[in-house]
């Protein structure tokens, strides 16, 4: 396994700092937040793409993927009645596919709460069926350019459509594609019902992404969750992909935050 850090969490530094930083500190791979390069990801020129992968490779680092894929975009939605505003969507999903492939990054998590909704009215089966549609060219896409698309299950305080690893899983199901996947996160996996390494076994060859965060919204080791019983699951369902930092406080500042969740990381992994 991998360890990456997500770089929302370095916010006024520069991509390059930001690089050089997290090789210094020990980690594999940097995780990227499109909104951080640019407020769509049809903004972001080929050269300044070339650019990201060229640092990275510079630092001794890898770009393992991207996630936040909708946050700050505006008019798209996977579940929403218009057809227009699900057409944009699906399209901007293939956007993304090429954003990622052309960083080099393998892994597009695909969370976004507001963006999945079901707004009032809609029901939970034709959310399901015109998320469907949405995802239909953007997995083809994404195997065209060897990319996984990985749908996040998240706790229902966060979205009201896709709360547990086995909706996930029927969902992406549906597409028979090693192209779509599901993705684990700690936090989220906090909300549903039954202990992390449980269902990490019940996920078993289903997941390709693993975030790892502590339910208080701070990084491993910074809260209560045990990752010992974590890493020994991944282990035993053969995980060999990688395990990124991803929180949501960052009061104890990016070096902190990078520095400990990685000390604790390594040593609940080596246990």
């Amino acid at each position: 396994m991998k360890f990456a850090i997500c770089n929302e969490i370095f916010a006024d530094w520069s991509l390059d700092d930001t690089m050089a930083y997290v090789a210094r500190a020990g980690y594999d791979a940097l995780e990227i937040a499109p909104f951080t390069m640019a407020r769509q990801v049809t903004d972001v020129s080929a050269a300044a793409r070339r650019h990201a992968r060229e640092q990275a490779a510079h630092h001794g680092i890898f770009i393992s993927g991207i996630h936040w894929v909708l946050a700050q975009t505006e008019g798209l939605h996977l579940t929403c009645p218009d057809n227009a505003t699900r057409q944009r969507t699906g399209d901007y999903l293939k956007h993304l596919v090429d954003f990622c492939a052309d960083l080099g990054g393998r892994a597009i998590v695909v969370g976004s709460p507001r963006q999945r909704n079901l707004e009032e009215g809609v029901t939970y089966l034709q959310g399901w069926q015109r998320a469907t549609e949405v995802f239909q060219a953007a997995v083809g896409h994404a195997a065209e350019r060897d990319v996984v698309l990985c749908l996040e299950p998240l706790s229902p305080a966060d979205t009201n459509f896709i709360n547990t690893h086995t909706e996930a899983i029927g969902f992406v199901g549906q597409f028979g594609s090693p192209h779509f996947q599901i993705i684990l996160d700690v936090k989220a996996m906090c909300s549903m019902g039954a202990p992390v390494p449980q269902i990490i076994r019940e996920s078993r060859g289903k997941f390709a992404y693993f975030h790892a965060n502590d339910e208080n919204l701070k990084g491993p080791g910074f809260g209560a969750v045990d990752f010992v019983p974590i890493a020994a699951a991944l282990r035993e369902v053969g995980y060999e992909g990688v395990v990124s930092v991803e929180v949501f406080k960052f009061e104890e500042g990016p070096e902190a935050i990078a520095t400990r969740s990685l000390e604790y990381l390594k040593k609940a992994f080596s246990t």
